[in-house]
């Protein structure tokens, strides 16, 4: 097994050194709960037939699976299908995270046909209510963790949590498709009620370092990034990502793989197929982040995460 500082040694013996990213050892006041500086999140798990099937496969390959997050929104599932995945995330305690409601996208304005930019974006006030109709309904079905794509959605829910309406246990997670990518905008997510924040697929090891600085909370990045997000695959820069922007969750996307929101049963064993090759993926980055840094522990679950409560 060759650790980051042996194989920089070489290239050091070779006469072409790497020039460090700037990433020091994670300190302890950085990390998850449990002590550990990441852990893995596994997208577009659509429903729970592919929840069962990225469950099952996390199993095989021994991959501690702490999040899965869904892409098409609640409104995209039916009762008994939040239940199951609510039933399944509790029993395994793996935090279920849904989509927030109808988005900019998938409107009748023409903006978000241009730019991915306000394609998440609630247009119209009826559009935010339509978020709060899908929080309320997946919170009264068990479910603490929701996917925000939208500003002044993230504040309303806060207000929520507040005075009592949402639990305040609620994880709110911000989207990809909302910007974030420096300190100072880091700082207003949280002071708008983020629990953990998505940042951009494509900043380096320093950009991440600042945004760590700007805030304690979670930072989620795509590791493998999808294709309409830039295409990037960042395995060996894992053990710098992790050590500049720990605590992390590291989530598995897939390149050269297709869009598939909204999900639902005309995409046949698709999705599920995607689950599964997403966990192998994180299997993959998982032992190579054990190689290159034996120091950082292992991903684990613990009370923190936001684990369906039935």
């Amino acid at each position: 097994m060759t650790t980051l500082a042996e194989l920089h040694a070489l290239m050091e013996r070779l006469g072409h050194p790497v020039v460090p990213a700037q990433a020091p050892a994670v300190p302890v006041a950085s990390r998850f709960a449990d002590g550990a500086p990441y852990r893995f999140e596994i997208p577009s798990v659509e429903g729970p037939d592919v929840l069962e099937a990225v469950v099952a496969e996390a199993d095989r390959l021994g991959v501690p699976v702490a999040r899965t997050s869904q892409g098409s929104g609640v409104m995209m599932l039916t009762d008994d299908e939040i239940g199951r995945m609510a039933r399944l995330g509790a029993e395994r305690g793996i935090e279920v995270n849904l989509f927030l409601g109808p988005r900019a996208a998938w409107d009748t304005g023409g903006q978000a046909k241009l730019t991915q930019a306000v394609g998440a974006a609630a247009r119209g006030n009826a559009m935010v209510a339509a978020c709060l109709a899908d929080a309320l309904r997946a919170c009264s079905l068990g479910i603490r963790s929701l996917l925000v794509g939208d500003l002044g959605t993230l504040d309303v829910l806060r207000e929520l949590k507040a005075d009592g309406t949402l639990p305040p246990n609620l994880v709110l997670k911000t989207s990809v498709l909302m910007p974030l990518t420096n300190g100072p905008t880091a700082a207003v997510y949280e002071r708008l009620g983020a629990t953990t924040v998505n940042v951009g697929t494509d900043l380096t090891v320093p950009h991440l370092a600042e945004i760590r600085a700007a805030t304690r909370l979670p930072i989620d990045l795509y590791l493998e990034v999808p294709d309409d997000q830039g295409g990037f695959v960042r395995f060996y820069e894992a053990v710098e990502i992790v050590r500049a922007a720990a605590p992390v969750y590291l989530k598995m996307g897939l390149r050269n793989a297709p869009n598939i929101y909204p999900s639902g049963g005309h995409l046949g064993v698709v999705p599920k197929e995607l689950g599964r090759e997403r966990v192998r993926r994180a299997a993959l980055v998982q032992r190579l982040i054990e190689q290159l840094d034996p120091e950082l522990a292992k991903p684990s679950q613990t009370s923190d995460l936001g684990v369906p409560e039935l």
